[in-house]
């Protein structure tokens, strides 16, 4: 995607994924789907943050390079067209490190500490106080990923709105230290159903947690993760009445199934009694193929053609060379920094 010298006035979307592992489920019900819904009428970058995951992986930098092309992968896959949506590496923009250098003197220890999505990571991990710095700044990082493209718009899961906050508490900070609007606020897009539990029923969708089922996953994996799903422990016989808040199973209904009127209808009969969870795992089950089969055999072709997919990231990440370096001029500027003559 190469950048357009004509001034654009569409509202700009910045998104993106850490390349720790191909992307699953969750990433499609949390943003995919908006990002591919919204290229058509909006400027879209899409972050492949590959110095973000290595706030928690630096002992394993191999992990992250190898996957930032499944990431790109599953992108293309999904429907992301790169004519329209520019697709960046991170670490390949130096403007964003400058500007992550620049925004943590803006931010104190204490803010981030607070900081609700920052919390739950920390211990999911169990860091305890043994919290890599880099991880711990991680909501400066994205402001400087938001703010370097300018974003109105930040297609995620409700989990990750906390950091939309943070980052717009920056660009408060920079606009009323400059006497102007130099950064816009970013407003975060989060569907219907932003959070989507892993097939376990105790956490969000994960591939560290190993309840995730990836968008390549194959019709038997399919079927193993939907045997496995949690659904209500009190609906022991099919003609027990049973509970839909809270069953995973009709929380992926809910999430993916092209037919709300259909799923009323099972939740009615589920509520009840008279409806096994075979029948109602036998439809998602169904659901499921129907949307990953498409996508798997898009990603299986692109994979054959690796280079192609190269040049996609290779270029998509010029485009934003450009972007953010212009950004990180007009921050140095309203924060006053000193300016060397050409």
């Amino acid at each position: 995607m190469k950048p357009d010298p004509t001034p654009d006035p569409r509202p700009v979307i910045l998104t993106g994924d850490r390349p720790t592992g191909p992307l699953h489920l969750g990433h499609l019900a949390g943003s995919l789907r908006n990002r591919v819904a919204l290229q058509a009428t909006h400027r879209q970058y899409l972050l492949v943050a590959d110095g973000q995951a290595l706030t928690d992986n630096a002992d394993d930098p191999d992990r992250v390079r190898r996957n930032v092309l499944e990431v790109v992968l599953d992108y293309l896959a999904v429907g992301i067209d790169p004519s329209v949506t520019a697709i960046c590496l991170q670490s390949a923009l130096p403007a964003l490190a400058e500007l992550t250098l620049l925004y943590l003197n803006l931010v104190t220890v204490a803010r981030l500490e607070r900081n609700p999505t920052i919390k739950e990571e920390i211990a999911a991990r169990g860091f305890g106080r043994d919290i890599p710095a880099g991880f711990l700044c991680y909501p400066v990082a994205q402001a400087a990923d938001i703010t370097g493209f300018k974003a109105d718009l930040v297609p995620v899961g409700a989990d990750q709105a906390p950091l939309i906050e943070q980052t717009n508490e920056v660009v408060r900070r920079v606009n009323r230290q400059a006497g102007r609007a130099v950064l816009p606020e970013a407003r975060a897009l989060v569907p219907e159903v932003g959070r989507l539990p892993g097939v376990d029923g105790r956490a969000k969708m994960s591939k560290s947690a190993g309840n995730a089922i990836p968008l390549s996953a194959s019709d038997d994996a399919i079927r193993e993760a939907v045997r496995r799903m949690y659904t209500d422990p009190g609906h022991l016989r099919a003609s027990d009445p049973g509970r839909v808040e809270g069953n995973v199973v009709f929380t992926y209904l809910d999430a993916f199934d092209p037919d709300p009127e259909a799923v009323a209808a099972l939740k009615d009969h589920y509520r009840r009694g008279g409806l096994g969870d075979g029948a109602v795992k036998a439809r998602l089950e169904g659901v499921l193929r129907d949307l990953i089969g498409p996508i798997r055999e898009r990603r299986a072709a692109l994979a054959r053609r690796p280079g192609d997919v190269l040049d996609v990231l290779a270029e998509g990440t010029r485009a934003g060379r450009g972007v953010t370096a212009a950004t990180l001029d007009e921050v140095r500027d309203a924060l006053g920094l000193f300016r060397l003559a050409a």
